[in-house]
């Protein structure tokens, strides 16, 4: 086999582009598999330098069925790459593999992928090849028992990839087209409203104090007197829960019925929202 031959077959094996592949056929003296773990060295090398760079473009990642349903975050640089068919073809793969191992990063990442490769390795020759940083970012996965799962992609990039994903478990023994109607315009609700929790019982207590620092301090500087301050603070809290919890938040379809009357209005016996997810871009 001719080095022009030998460096076809090595752009072919790890995408690395002809300079790097004749220089790799050259320093290995020929040696395919040497030249393959020379690329590997220098786009771990290469990869590095990119990974202090920010990466807030990307996609977000659907997979599972209405059992089982993860979502996966992969981020990049620009949005130019997220809809790069590389790109896309390994975050495809990669969202199988996620719903596979139920969301655990460590072992997602030790995952072999279609070529026999580790997803580590595999990312980092993306990496080498696209010129750009790309992370994993949140991942979870919901199942539940006696439950049925909803999902809705907005800002679809390609098939199961979108910018903002939503997916909601609901429990119930009824598998009615009135319940999955419910959990798609559930799914789209969430999208659109951004609940922190699914009651006000739920909304962190960090994100509470934190809410509550900002309006004493917007009251105090307002001059208020300490009872009428109170007062204030104690309305704009309660209004605070209210908006930010699932069940208590005005329906997106109908605003003046909260979801919780929604749910009551299907006259559903054992329907609960059980749990949801949301993932964004940039969030």
């Amino acid at each position: 086999m001719s080095d022009i031959e030998k460096v076809k077959k090595l752009r072919g094996a790890t995408g690395a582009g002809f300079k790097d592949c004749n220089l790799a056929i050259k320093e290995s003296k020929g040696d395919l598999d040497k030249a393959i773990e020379i690329l590997r060295v220098k786009g771990i090398s290469k990869a590095s330098k990119k990974m202090s760079r920010e990466a807030k473009e990307g996609v977000i990642a659907v997979s599972g069925d209405e059992f089982k349903t993860s979502l996966l975050e992969v981020n990049c640089e620009t949005d130019f790459v997220a809809k790069n068919d590389d790109f896309i073809n390994f975050v495809k793969e990669l969202s199988n593999l996620n719903n596979d191992v139920n969301s655990n990063i460590d072992d997602l990442k030790k995952s072999k992928m279609a070529n026999g490769k580790s997803v580590d390795d595999n990312l980092v020759a993306l990496i080498s090849k696209i010129g750009e940083k790309i992370t994993i970012g949140k991942a979870k996965t919901i199942r539940n028992s006696g439950s049925v799962n909803s999902q809705y992609l907005h800002t679809v990039v390609k098939d199961n990839l979108a910018k903002l994903a939503v997916a909601v478990s609901l429990e119930t023994k009824e598998k009615s087209d009135i319940v999955k109607k419910f959990g798609k315009q559930l799914s789209m609700h969430i999208a659109a409203s951004n609940p922190l929790a699914l009651d006000q019982n739920s909304i962190k207590k960090s994100v509470i104090d934190k809410e509550q620092e900002l309006v004493t301090e917007e009251l105090k500087n307002l001059g208020k007197p300490a009872e009428i301050a109170k007062k204030i603070s104690l309305g704009k809290m309660n209004k605070f829960k209210e908006e930010n919890a699932l069940l208590t938040q005005a329906w997106v379809m109908e605003p003046k019925k909260k979801v919780q009357d929604v749910l009551k209005d299907l006259s559903i016996a054992d329907l609960k929202i059980k749990e949801f997810i949301r993932f964004k871009i940039g969030e």
